[in-house]
């Protein structure tokens, strides 16, 4: 067991209607190009495949994905839409968990490795992506830079969201390289919130390509979305592409 948090239940019960916007075509479209492209004719293995925002549709896509999840409960949503026969799903940590067979792509998308909450452990995790990939295949994550120039002085506060619906802020250590990301969300038309919040260990990019070097990986490309826009110093996040030699 790593240090990520566990989706209980209920929450995993809730996270594809609440993240239906991320699951639209406006969204989902690029993403799943930008993929689908990388994994070629070969297979590809999705780290923390959740309720299979993603990985589904890419299995509909042609491309043969295995998953891999911590969440006992995200992965039985997940089944219910597809059987383990077409997408499978092992369940275990994504910085140790081996899948047989080798894959051209791995991925993890929707800041998920920040889950993982030591740099050990997101070392080990970009370790286990080079396990598991074929020569030249690659190692994709999908990660938001830290907000940390929007904090003043004497301020650990960003809001990311501010809604009808629901109330997002981050509050940072800085110290210790965390957050804690707090959400208020509308439960029903009573005018009552639900709090839920988690914990996560944010990692800038340069961090991640050491990381990425000391598995053996090469950076291919970074950019601002799945679409391809530029990266730069003013990116919200990065999309990168990490090779592993042939």
């Amino acid at each position: 067991m790593t240090s990520s948090e566990l989706w209980t239940r209920a929450t995993a019960g809730r996270y594809d209607a609440e993240e239906a916007e991320a699951s639209s075509a406006a969204v989902l479209g690029p993403t799943l190009a930008f993929l689908a492209e990388l994994a070629g004719d070969g297979r590809a293995l999705e780290f923390a495949i959740g309720t299979g925002r993603v990985g589904v549709p890419l299995r509909e896509r042609g491309v043969p994905v295995v998953g891999v999840e911590l969440s006992e409960h995200m992965a039985a949503v997940l089944r219910r839409k597809v059987d383990e026969g077409t997408l499978p799903v092992v369940i275990g940590d994504m910085a140790t968990t081996v899948v047989p067979g080798g894959f051209t792509l791995v991925y993890l998308v929707y800041n998920t490795i920040t889950n993982l909450l030591t740099q050990d452990e997101q070392v080990e995790c970009f370790h286990n992506a080079a396990r598991h990939l074929e020569p030249g295949g690659r190692f994709v994550i999908e990660l938001g830079v830290p907000p940390l120039r929007l904090l003043p002085p004497g301020q650990v506060a960003v809001p990311f969201d501010v809604s009808q619906q629901h109330l997002g802020f981050d509050t940072f250590d800085l110290v210790e390289q965390m957050l804690v990301s707090h959400h208020f969300t509308r439960d029903g038309d009573d005018g009552h919130y639900r709090r839920e919040n988690s914990r996560h260990r944010y990692a800038w990019p340069a961090e991640l390509d050491l990381m990425a070097r000391i598995a053996g990986l090469e950076l291919e490309r970074r950019v601002a979305d799945w679409d391809g826009s530029p990266f730069t110093q003013d990116s919200a996040k990065h999309v990168s592409v990490w090779r592993k030699p042939a």
